[in-house]
């Protein structure tokens, strides 16, 4: 059975750029076939941009409703920014569509998105965030954004044997590798957060994302609070769209701010003891990696190593490229 959404409102598309002006041409060309049959509105955040992307905006999406932070203020605060911009409209939001600046909507991605929210499953919970299937640059390649909770024991698993070859056991990896659930509706305990719809219903439940995440784990946490409150996060087959990737697989600030929070998490869901377990494990599969000689697999270790850096709320590296937000 399928809920019914709010029959007022638009739905929100929130984007959150960081000198984003590159990146927005191709979205915003996207966007119209992408949200081809739906209501929408266009507010982006921008993080203090320091090339023209406000530019860009004022120029190819004059309609936009643009919020200036005023500060890198990090993924999850620009969602809020947006969020916030929206409740003067008249009806409130039906659902929001958050997107990365660097996605390509598909034609009708966002009709499918919404068709699919409200769902009751077997178990009483109910959709309150559909994600597409994503493909890489080359428009070819299905990425494989589905994941299950993080675990000691999927944390360990791909330590030992890595998380494509973990992903293979539900009890070993986090990563859902299997081709088969990236072609039918499939529930993950959460996504990799470039494009996702939340229901009115989930936003309301879950309330502002979490913004002690710079930058990374925002969307597992808001993805697992939604689960935690009785809403299941499912991917839509018969959604679709192109994101050209971030950068943390070859920037080792990035990734070791993605490994630190990472484990930041855990801890905040579990407590201490369960998180020393997390971390040794964190560390052995970074420690491993880095001597095979892999650079930021090295600076992700030196930071599981220091407790300083494991307590320090996570933030801005002043040379840190926003655009990768996922």
């Amino acid at each position: 059975m399928t809920l019914p959404l709010p029959a007022t409102g638009p739905v929100a598309v929130l984007v959150v750029t960081w000198n984003s002006a590159a990146l927005l041409p191709g979205f915003l060309a996207a966007l119209p076939q992408g949200m081809d049959g739906v209501d929408y509105r266009l507010v982006v955040a921008d993080n203090d941009s320091a090339d023209d992307t406000v530019a860009v905006l004022r120029t190819l999406a004059p309609a936009a409703t643009v919020v200036r932070t005023g500060r890198n203020a990090g993924y999850a605060a620009g969602i809020n920014a947006a969020l916030a911009a929206t409740g003067p409209w008249e009806g409130g939001v039906r659902a929001a569509l958050v997107c990365n600046p660097d996605t390509r909507m598909r034609p009708g991605c966002a009709n499918a998105l919404l068709a699919a929210l409200g769902e009751e499953l077997p178990d009483g919970t109910r959709v309150g965030i559909s994600v597409p299937v994503l493909y890489e640059a080359d428009g070819t390649t299905v990425s494989r954004t589905l994941r299950r909770e993080p675990t000691v024991v999927r944390a360990f698993g791909e330590a030992l044997i890595g998380n494509r070859r973990a992903g293979r056991f539900p009890a070993l990896g986090e990563l859902v590798t299997d081709p088969a659930a990236y072609t039918a509706a499939t529930r993950a305990d959460w996504a990799t957060g470039a494009l996702m719809l939340l229901s009115a219903e989930v936003m309301a439940a879950c309330g502002p994302w979490d913004e002690f995440y710079f930058l990374y784990s925002e969307e597992t946490e808001y993805c697992l609070r939604a689960r935690d409150l009785g809403f299941a996060t499912r991917l839509e087959p018969a959604a679709s769209a192109v994101h050209e990737g971030g950068q943390s697989r070859v920037s080792p600030w990035l990734w070791t701010l993605l490994v630190l929070n990472r484990v930041r998490l855990h801890r905040r869901r579990h407590g201490a003891v369960a998180a020393t377990a997390f971390w040794a494990a964190v560390l052995l599969r970074e420690t491993s990696r880095a001597a095979i000689g892999k650079a930021p697999s090295r600076a992700a270790a030196g930071a599981l190593l220091s407790p300083s850096r494991l307590r320090r709320p996570p933030g801005p590296a002043p040379s840190a490229p926003r655009s990768a937000t996922s």
